[in-house]
Order: structure tokens, then C-alpha cells, then sequence
């Protein structure tokens, strides 16, 4: 039998963008279809698609009319597109829970310490769930305290961690070397640090993308 092939992987990606939570359910179908020849040392790392967005948050609707300038019959149509694809990775999007979209920057900073703990992919998926599944405002301290909770963290540290604003140097920091790496848009799937996969992929690309990668490497 081969040898396993050990890939590095950067996942850069919010999570309040619904193609990062497709891409990562299609890297990770892919991954189970590697099980054995190829491991993946997974980083999540940070991307903000509205650093400027207030602390209250912004109507969807009217942030996504403003922003692409979508008709709501756009609107409708791509939120059925996006529920379709979620579906069929096993992620529900609840399109009439999300009426709100927020600043992410202590998330990032919550997933940022969740990785020091070895929980940041549970956190991840936990956070995209919240948000997408159930609504919630993921700017929030109390759910983003909970969230972590949730998934084994220890929820009081969480709490701790939010109200300091520890980690935020340390995020800002991975924010503009992604940037200047070139990162625009997110998912943003970057394997041993030279290939770039990007977008929402469906499983198969992705594993016949890192297959070639593994192959190469």
C-alpha cells in the first residue's frame, strides 16, 4: 500500500458566507473519499466579507441589494440554489431565519483561540450551523460563548477571550497576509501553501484536485 500523503491545508473562508459552508461539506466528503492515502492538516483561517459592517448588523436583503445591486427575484433565485446545493452536502440553510448579516471579526478571533484548544473545525461548523441553520447573530458574545460551549469548549473562557479582545492582533495579522497573497473572495482553499482551489467546489473537484496535488507532492 502507498504511503499517506500529508497535505496542509488553509481554509479561508467567513462564516457568514454560504459558499464557504458548501466548500467546506465538499472538502470534507472529498477527504472521507482520501480516508488512507491522503491526510489533511486543516487550518481555518480569517476572512472578513464586510469588515466595515456595524455592530447591529444590516438587513440581508437590503446589504445584498446595496452591495450587488440583486433584484429580489435574483435573490430568491440564488437562495434557492444555495439551499439545494446545502441539501445535498447534508447542511440546511434556513433562508427565512437569516435576516441579518453581521461583523464576524470576534468570531474570528473565537475560532483563532478554538484552534490553540484543538476544536477549531467542530467551532467552525458549529458557527456556520448558527448562523445559517438557526439565525443567530454570530457578532454575538452570549451566542458565540454558548456556541463554543457546545461543541467541548469551555464556554467561561470563551467569554473571557471575547471580552478582553485577545487575539484580535494576531487575526488582523492573518487577515492581511491572505490579502496579500492575493485572497479576494472566499472559500479560498490553499494546500501546502503554492495551489489554490476556490469557490464553492463539489466534492469530486476537490478530491481529484487533491489526488493531482498529492500525486505532485
Amino acid at each position: 500500500m502507498a504511503d499517506t500523503k500529508h497535505l496542509k491545508i488553509d481554509f479561508v473562508s467567513d462564516v457568514v458566507c454560504p459558499w464557504c459552508a458548501i466548500g467546506l461539506k465538499s472538502l470534507e466528503q472529498a477527504l472521507q473519499k482520501l480516508d488512507g492515502s491522503v491526510s489533511a492538516d486543516l487550518h481555518f483561517q480569517p476572512f472578513e466579507l464586510n469588515p466595515q459592517m456595524a455592530p447591529e448588523g444590516e438587513d440581508v436583503a437590503e446589504h445584498l441589494a446595496h452591495k450587488y445591486g440583486s433584484t429580489p427575484e435574483q435573490m430568491a433565485q440564488n437562495r434557492e440554489g444555495i439551499r439545494q446545493r446545502g441539501a445535498s452536502l447534508g447542511f440546511t440553510f434556513d433562508m427565512d431565519k437569516r435576516s441579518r448579516i453581521y461583523n464576524t471579526f470576534d468570531a474570528h478571533r473565537l475560532l483563532h483561540w478554538a484552534e490553540l484548544e484543538g476544536k477549531q473545525h467542530a467551532l467552525k461548523l458549529a458557527l456556520l450551523g448558527a448562523y445559517f441553520t438557526k439565525g443567530e447573530d454570530v457578532s454575538s458574545y452570549d451566542v458565540l460563548a454558548r456556541v463554543a460551549g457546545e461543541v467541548g469548549l469551555d464556554a467561561t473562557k470563551a467569554r473571557e477571550v471575547l471580552d478582553s479582545g485577545r487575539y484580535a492582533d494576531e487575526v488582523r495579522t492573518q487577515e492581511r497576509f491572505f490579502q496579500e497573497q492575493g485572497i479576494r473572495a472566499v472559500p479560498s482553499v490553499i494546500v501546502n501553501g503554492r495551489y489554490l482551489i476556490q469557490g464553492g467546489q463539489p466534492p469530486e473537484v476537490f478530491e481529484q484536485t487533491l489526488r493531482q496535488i498529492a500525486a505532485e507532492s
